[in-house]
């Protein structure tokens, strides 16, 4: 008997509707106890008075009765759609409780749905991203997933994984049976086929990981460069302090701010210089540290000044992270006499700004390389977890190559077991009983 829970499922604060969720084998009965009613007609909507322990009007509200196993979490559930506000559905939660239901953990209703073979693990995180989702590229992206978009990319491989196992495991077990001889050479094209597959979607996986988490945007340049200026232009509002005292910012400044359909949180930084200020130093670090943590680098030259040491080691950041990260160039205060040799940086193709510029031409370039980010037909893994998956599985396919062109043929299977096994857990371990049913279904053995 599984136990009964309640939570909010709504976000608190104020709001025109609230909804309280209960699910488990008491739902039903509990939700009789709090509205006197005797029954309810599942999938109906049911407008109703809602009474706390002692029999004192809560509120007025439709009740939904979702009958297992035709729910969400295919147990029986009850849905509770109150008025908004967070007193109403507290009071609510708490005589749910009151009357044997317990609060739920967080993601607990989605394990349930899980448990039940509602859904798959790979429509659990995407739900659980959904919600976090900062684009709308994201949020279309994580809707196919939970349409089971990378459940059938999962399913695939390991179909074909499963009868590469099955190859092996009828050559060991029935080396008397005709097996035909281009086997291994069609084996090891369709190994190469999943591995280069695999490699893509990683690739673009890690490339466009903002997509779900939010791009991060850093502005590095030397001190004084007119970074914290650019910052506030962009956000069209005073948030960083300006001065032309150098060093000014000491730590890293971040907002939010929405770019096209993308929210992105932008990284303001220290002034990249060699310092002896023990604070300074610190700051400083943090903006190399932002750096490698961003998707996109904005970095600032100052037009007005000759080229230095500390150009030059903004210059050595750019050239380090260039094959990793977007780099936006530009140059700042070009409406002053021009002292800065910017050959070394023509081929970024710096844009020029003026003191009188609101970041226009900024927002234009970074809304330019996010839309290039998020564009791809790919598959995108949407987690860390998903991504070193199918990274294992990839890694064990390689090694799998060279014991299957020695016959090895026990190595070759123990390796693409790995793989299965790894590519499986993204959406549900593996049944290796359908290693059997492959075996006998696709060789026809004991003719």
């Amino acid at each position: 008997m599984n136990e009964t829970i309640a939570a909010v499922a709504t976000a608190s604060g104020i709001g025109s509707v609230a909804i309280v969720r209960l699910s488990g084998d008491e739902a039903l009965a509990i939700a009789k106890r709090c509205t006197g009613r005797s029954s309810f007609l599942p999938r109906h909507a049911t407008l109703t008075n809602l009474y706390d322990p002692e029999g004192e009007l809560i509120d007025e509200a439709i009740v939904i009765y979702f009958k297992a196993p035709h729910s969400f979490t295919t147990e029986d559930v009850v849905e509770f759609q109150c008025h908004g506000g967070s007193i109403v559905a507290e009071k609510i939660l708490h005589t749910l409780l009151h009357h044997g239901a317990r609060l739920a953990e967080p993601g607990e209703f989605t394990k349930r749905a899980f448990i039940g073979g509602r859904i798959d693990l790979t429509e659990a995180e995407a739900i659980a991203k959904l919600i976090e989702a900062r684009s709308e590229d994201a949020a279309k992206i994580l809707a196919r997933q939970m349409k089971g978009e990378l459940k059938a990319f999962v399913e695939d491989v390991r179909e074909r994984l499963l009868r590469a196992v099955a190859f092996a495991e009828v050559t060991i077990d029935y080396a008397e049976e005709d097996l035909p001889d281009d086997l291994v050479d069609d084996l090891l094209s369709q190994l190469d086929e999943l591995r280069e597959r695999m490699d893509r979607i990683v690739s673009s996986s890690e490339r466009r990981r903002g997509l779900i988490e939010g791009f991060r945007v850093a502005i590095v340049g030397k001190p004084n460069a007119g970074k914290s200026s650019l910052l506030n232009a962009i956000l069209d509002y005073e948030r960083a302090i300006v001065s032309p005292v150098a060093g000014t910012t000491r730590d890293t400044i971040e907002e939010q701010i929405r770019i096209g359909t993308h929210l992105i949180r932008m990284i303001d930084t220290a002034g990249i210089r060699r310092s002896a200020d023990m604070i300074e130093k610190i700051g400083i670090e943090r903006s190399v540290a932002a750096i490698e943590q961003s998707d996109i680098v904005i970095a600032l030259f100052d037009a007005s000044r000759p080229w230095d040491e500390e150009d030059e080691q903004i210059l050595a950041l750019l050239r380090r992270y260039q094959e990793e990260k977007e780099i936006i160039v530009a140059l700042s205060k070009t409406d002053l006499p021009q002292l800065l040799d910017t050959s070394k940086i023509e081929a970024y193709g710096p844009i020029r700004l003026q003191k009188s510029d609101r970041g226009d031409r900024i927002v234009e370039a970074l809304e330019e390389r996010l839309s290039a980010m998020a564009g791809g037909d790919d598959l995108l893994l949407i987690s860390t977890r998903q991504i070193e998956a199918v990274r294992r599985a990839k890694e064990a396919i390689e090694q799998a190559k060279a014991p299957l062109v020695a016959g090895e043929l026990e190595i070759f299977t123990f390796h693409l077991t790995d793989a299965i096994t790894a590519v499986s857990s993204i959406s549900k371990p593996v049944d290796f009983n359908d290693i059997m049913d492959k075996m006998f279904g696709e060789f026809c053995l004991g003719k």
